[in-house]
């Protein structure tokens, strides 16, 4: 099948694109010293001394990412990897269509993944456009949780959907990266449910800072995982699952 090659390059992007634009904003905040005397020199606000937020959240990635010039590349990078999510979640329709033997039937799991696509396009828009009013305040907290909770959503729904249909794709697939998705994804949940009441408080800063970082981290790996998941047609040299 097409659509297994596909789902692979694009999850592996996926991957990729969101991990190297985090980190070059981090490189930036912290060696701001660089781009002094060019035409990139580093806002005060973006700026940073050493750390590595993924242990001691010393840096928000707002704060990272938000101010010139670490916003030229967060937000093409963060739009492209959304539209890349979009193009992933209506292969993997696709694919589950065939499987299914059902040209009509959409799974719930392209609703919630297309919504976290659109969640991101537009923080990454909003991000860094300065605005005191509460309403403009609460709309950009609401969108950033919109993301993760679509994500989640569709997440945990496209892994309920494969065990559903496990037995026709065994051919297809890596059993043991898929406990590694649904371990992730449990873990994923867990910790965003228990995490909510320190969210929403003003005290544990770094805490908070540390697991965003981690956070997101957590979320684009469920694509690293798809990629070794699915193997390519090269290797199962089958082109429709059989019993599909």
């Amino acid at each position: 099948m097409k659509e297994l090659n596909r789902i692979k390059r694009t999850s592996i992007w996926i991957f990729i694109i969101p991990v190297i634009t985090l980190n070059s904003c981090l490189f930036i905040s912290i060696n701001y010293e660089l781009f002094e005397n060019t035409i990139f020199v580093v806002d005060q606000i973006g700026r940073s001394g050493f750390t590595i937020p993924y242990l001691d959240g010393s840096l928000s990635i707002s704060r990272s990412a938000r101010t010139y010039p670490a916003y030229l590349l967060f937000k093409p990078g963060m739009i492209l990897t959304a539209f890349l999510l979009i193009h992933y979640w209506i292969t993997n329709n696709k694919l589950f269509q065939k499987i299914d033997n059902n040209d009509e039937k959409n799974k719930y799991f392209l609703f919630f993944g297309i919504g976290s696509a659109v969640f991101l396009i537009l923080h990454s828009i909003f991000l860094g456009i300065n605005y005191e009013a509460n309403l403009y305040k609460f709309s950009k907290r609401f969108i950033l949780l919109g993301f993760i909770i679509f994500e989640l959503i569709a997440q945990a729904l496209l892994v309920k959907s494969i065990l559903k249909v496990k037995n026709k794709i065994l051919k297809f697939i890596n059993n043991k990266i898929l406990i590694l998705k649904i371990i992730l994804v449990t873990v994923l949940i867990i910790v965003a449910v228990l995490s909510a009441p320190i969210l929403n408080s003003s005290d544990y800063t770094h805490f908070k800072h540390a697991l965003e970082w981690n956070y997101f981290l957590g979320i684009v790996l469920f694509y690293f995982l798809t990629y070794l998941f699915w193997k390519s047609d090269e290797k199962t040299s089958v082109h429709t699952p059989e019993g599909a």
